[in-house]
């Protein structure tokens, strides 16, 4: 049984006739660059997320810069965040030219909010939790923090479109939620595409205008230099063709999720459960085990591919040598990066290749 880690080739082919169909007609209208289907997604987006302005952007990666600069990130500021994130959600702050402040996180891969305050010094501009694998971080406790301080909270929301934590959406929690539309993504595009949200207008309305060189109403009057950050009207034209199916795709990844926790050992593998105050949408379903290597090869011999998510943490990368941290600086962050290997959970997979998979892991870890 060959069980791929994700399936890209079955979505397109599951949306071939109609996903060409409407990509036709949006090349066809013309508006390549900016269009009707633009304002239509975020819209769409700001409705889902509960807030009141969205803006569609070309990554989440260019969301989290955008929102870090408005919010006066720069040369000599810190922003607290986690070290078991893509590498993106900290070249961001290196670029600002501001220091990132690692905190070290729980057994479920969230940020520890409870060691966030302990970091807090007079150059903090910014709090940045990560919504690892589709949960939602404890934000209540960052925003009681973030309001006594008066430090604003920028969400890397890159893998949690959907997720809610106490019945609010990721994204809708702090002054700004950044997303991603990245192909391996629950919500995807055929390529980059990424938005922002926030209830900020003067944000948003700055957004607007960085992302495309400073412009507002005209080309002919420009008050700040910008960026190329816009997302295009194709992506856009995709998107809002693929929400229609999300709510769907990720009640099937909930429900291969509880297929794993019912049949994995839970006295050989670890799994963070999803508490009641939790809405998950398993961007990612990782699971923590020891001789983690041996058994992804394993898996790989019988068929079936892994991921690890991220096996070496963000302040041990050579890249970031500069920023002085040594092996043993975020104990439970070090632990896990070792241990951690994500399963196949996209919505493709069949009952009985989950059960395979369950079945291959028991045996390996008797």
């Amino acid at each position: 049984m060959k069980i791929p880690y994700v399936n890209i080739q079955k979505q397109y082919k599951s949306e071939k006739k109609q996903l060409l169909k409407i990509i036709d007609k949006s090349l066809y209208q013309g508006n390549w660059v900016g269009g009707p289907e633009i304002e239509k997604f975020e819209k769409n987006m700001a409705n889902i997320c509960k807030t009141k302005y969205c803006v569609s952007l070309n990554s989440g990666t260019d969301a989290l810069t955008l929102a870090l600069h408005l919010l006066g990130v720069k040369k000599g500021d810190e922003v607290i965040t986690p070290s078991n994130s893509f590498i993106a959600s900290t070249a961001v702050v290196v670029h600002l030219g501001a220091k990132p402040i690692f905190v070290d996180i729980k057994k479920d891969q969230s940020i520890d909010e409870t060691k966030i305050e302990a970091k807090i010094t007079d150059k903090t501009k910014a709090i940045m939790p990560v919504h690892l694998t589709g949960r939602v971080c404890a934000m209540d406790k960052i925003m009681n923090i973030s309001r006594r301080y008066k430090i604003p909270v920028v969400e890397d929301c890159a893998q949690s479109i959907l997720a809610k934590y106490k019945n609010k959406m990721s994204g809708s929690w702090g002054d700004v939620g950044c997303f991603s539309a990245h192909p391996l993504k629950n919500l995807n595009a055929i390529g980059d595409a990424g938005y922002l949200t926030t209830n900020n207008k003067k944000i948003y309305n700055k957004v607007r205008s960085l992302r495309t060189h400073g412009m507002n109403e005209s080309r002919d009057n420009i008050k700040n230099f910008g960026f190329v950050s816009r997302m295009d009207n194709l992506q856009a034209t995709v998107l809002n063709f693929r929400l229609k199916n999300l709510k769907k795709i990720i009640n099937i990844r909930r429900a291969n999720a509880k297929i794993y926790y019912k049949n994995l050992n839970l006295n050989k593998v670890y799994i963070p459960q999803e508490k009641k105050e939790e809405f998950n949408t398993y961007h990612t379903f990782v699971i923590q085990v020891d001789n983690r290597d041996k058994l992804k090869k394993y898996l790989k011999k019988n068929g079936v591919d892994t991921a690890i998510h991220y096996s070496i943490p963000i302040h041990l990368q050579a890249a970031s040598k500069f920023l002085g941290y040594k092996k043993g600086s975020l104990p439970e962050t070090e632990k896990q990066s070792k241990k951690i290997l994500t399963l196949p959970i996209n919505q493709y997979l069949k009952k009985k290749e989950i059960l395979y998979i369950c079945k291959l892991i028991n045996n390996y870890l008797v």
